[in-house]
């Protein structure tokens, strides 16, 4: 027969698959075969990131199922603040009885949100909140062969709830085992699957184990076996992958798409292709050395996706699934259409942490730049705009205003503490420089090494014509630590310190 190379390309695939922050996947197929990816993104609205393929591979953000973070005040940034709060290790199915997707998630540990939509593109709506104090930690929803809808969840004791016919709140809710079980003192990110008429649940020992348990019935007994053991990762110097879901390609093979700790980039999805033995017990593909492989055989032929990098020109009138802002916006305080988005002070403060309407972009790749075009010829006395390295410590560059002197400032090392997120420093002006253009239109730039093994380092740097760049000051050290749990993003902020009423308007951003 004769050869041919059509194949070639499908030969293998590159971890990560994304190389960005989507923590806690839960993979399903949706009704027209593709599959769809539901992630956490704490407290950045809208929430709920849902990522969507057609070969597991190659991925493309495509919409959030929480449209905004309806959660109280704290959510807004007016009476208090919601830092790790919002969604987190929560999950998404498409029930076909119904014609409807189920986002569920539990939100500070008290109550359990439920979203549907018709279209996984929305409009996505609340439609049910199960009682205080029921908190599906961690959940997973399985809905069988007869469409009855379990929930598992739990953090250390696993528990599994059935839902009632149309979904929307608790018929009953069993414990099943807890981490004890396997001589562990914590055990979570729970998901839930049905194989050949077993019930399984995936698992994990914070840190390390992913735990896999089966049964004969949703309730029990479950026996369970390690699938990966303090695996090491694909991402040099990365955390051992260790959570994720389970996922069937069309093809028949098994595939466990985890992530691995990798900041300052975050919590970045791995692949890996799983086997199933003669005891109906998945198993782990590993590499030569007996690790996550950085390359493995491809599931499926690629699909084309949209490129992770591009330049947003805002030539519609909203902004793509790849923004998301710090908190709920004052929606009254932006607006995006032809000219780009114009950002109001929304916020009269001297905290870089309380300022609303600080609009986000999660970081690509190893090396990430993000260039920023912007008119702040609307700027008002004592307002400060710029482009940050934003996360729970966060350097930027940027305008400050103070009567009719625009200072060019990068400033290092504005910080929160880790339990209530309240700042504990408004950083250090490090650089200045008075040399702002005359038409009031800046280039400004962050230059980033996000390597879990780099340097960590964050440059700045501006141009007067989008060509030529100049740096100002030094190298800021971005923080890895993982109490925060998101990654690095690129934050465009613009806050007053003395009234509101100025604007900035971006013209376009480049992430590269």
């Amino acid at each position: 027969m004769k050869e041919t190379n059509i194949f070639i390309w499908a030969d293998y695939f590159q971890n990560p698959v994304i190389y960005e922050d989507f923590a806690d996947n839960d993979v399903s197929t949706g009704p027209d075969g593709l599959y769809y990816f539901s992630a956490s993104n704490m407290h950045y609205s809208p929430g709920a990131p849902i990522l969507r393929s057609g070969d597991l591979v190659n991925w493309e953000l495509i919409g959030h199922s929480v449209p905004s973070l309806d959660f109280g005040e704290k959510y807004n940034l007016t009476n208090g603040r919601a830092y790790r709060g919002g969604t987190w290790a929560s999950t998404m199915r498409y029930r076909e009885s119904t014609g409807l997707w189920y986002w569920i998630g539990c939100v500070d540990f008290w109550y359990t949100y439920i979203y549907t939509a018709n279209d996984v593109l929305g409009p996505w709506t609340r439609a049910a909140v199960l009682p205080g104090g029921t908190c599906y930690y961690d959940c997973g929803l399985l809905i069988d062969d007869d469409d009855s809808m379990y929930v598992v969840y739990g953090s250390t004791d696993v528990s599994i709830a059935q839902l009632s016919a149309d979904g929307l709140s608790q018929v009953k809710t069993e414990h099943i085992f807890s981490a004890s079980d396997v001589g562990k003192d914590g055990i979570e990110g729970n998901r839930m699957y049905k194989k050949d008429g077993l019930y399984y649940i995936l698992d994990d020992h914070p840190g390390d184990i992913t735990y896999i348990w089966k049964s004969k019935s949703p309730w029990g007994p479950y026996e369970s076996k390690i699938l990966v053991d303090a695996v090491k990762s694909p991402v040099a110097n990365g955390g051992a992958p260790h959570q994720g879901s389970l996922i069937q390609a069309s093809t028949g093979g098994w595939y466990y798409m985890s992530f691995t700790w990798a900041y300052p980039n975050g919590r970045i999805p791995v692949l890996a292709p799983i086997g199933w033995g003669d005891d109906d017990f998945p198993y782990f593909i590993p590499d030569e050395a007996g690790g996550w492989s950085s390359s493995y055989p491809a599931p499926l032929s690629p699909k084309n996706v949209q490129n992770w990098t591009h330049t947003d020109m805002f030539d519609g009138d909203s902004l793509s699934p790849h923004w998301e802002w710090n908190h709920n916006p004052d929606e009254s305080k932006y607006t995006v259409d032809s000219n780009g988005v114009s950002l109001s002070t929304a916020t009269v403060t001297t905290d870089f942490y309380a300022a609303r309407n600080t609009l986000t972009h999660r970081i690509h790749g190893e090396f990430p730049v993000g260039t920023l075009q912007v008119d702040f010829s609307n700027m008002a006395d004592g307002d400060r705009f710029g482009l940050a390295a934003f996360r729970d410590r966060t350097a930027y560059i940027g305008v400050h205003r103070d009567g009719e002197k625009y200072t060019l400032s990068v400033v290092h090392n504005i910080t929160q503490e880790e339990s209530a997120w309240n700042t504990t420093s408004n950083g250090t002006v490090i650089a200045t420089t008075s040399k702002t253009p005359t038409n009031m239109t800046l280039w400004l730039r962050a230059s980033l090494d996000a390597r879990a093994s780099g340097t960590y380092a964050a440059n700045f740097s501006y141009s007067i014509d989008g060509q030529e760049f100049t740096q100002l000051g030094g190298p800021y050290t971005m923080w890895t630590n993982w109490a925060y749990f998101m990654g690095y993003r690129f934050g465009i902020f613009n806050y007053a310190t003395k009234q509101l009423g100025g604007s900035v308007r971006v013209m376009s951003f480049t992430s590269a």
